[in-house]
């Protein structure tokens, strides 16, 4: 927005109109010549501050991707490790576990074996007393049936 200078009457008076409307265009080319000089320069600087604003944004930019980057492998770190300590911890338990298993499997493989042998003894007993018994039931059937055969051949 230009100013337009104004003088004092005196001074129009005093040198008149012609010198006086010069010297308030000259001062407007002034003005003028002083603001796009200004406009000049406020660009110029606008565009060093946009350059180092870009160059700062880029620096803090590799700044946090380097930090990112440490916070990652450093968090890959700590997973492998809790990683190796749970297999660690889950193969000692397995291995606890297995111990176990085997010491109940072989004890119940005793008490099973113990419970057959008794069941094997106690099946021979049967088997032998049945046998016994089938002998004299054979034998009562036979001693009569002998008798009724040997009395009807005679």
């Amino acid at each position: 927005m230009p100013v337009t200078a104004k003088l004092s009457r005196r001074f129009y008076d005093t040198f008149g109109d012609e010198i006086a409307n010069e010297l308030v265009e000259w001062f407007n080319q002034v003005d003028a010549t002083y603001r796009a000089d200004l406009l000049q320069i406020n660009e110029l600087n606008f565009g060093r501050f946009d350059a180092k604003l870009e160059q700062r944004i880029a620096q803090l930019d590799a700044k946090w991707d380097q930090k990112w980057n440490q916070l990652d492998a450093r968090l890959q770190k700590r997973l492998a490790q809790l990683e190796a300590k749970f297999e660690n911890g889950m193969a000692r338990r397995f291995e606890q576990l297995d111990t176990k298993w085997n010491q109940r499997w072989h004890g119940l493989d005793g008490k099973v074996e113990q419970g057959l042998a008794a069941l094997n003894a106690k099946i021979d007993r049967r088997a032998a007393e049945s046998m016994k018994w089938m002998f004299v039931f054979w034998a009562g059937t036979l001693v009569p049936l002998g008798g009724i055969i040997f009395l009807l051949v005679r």
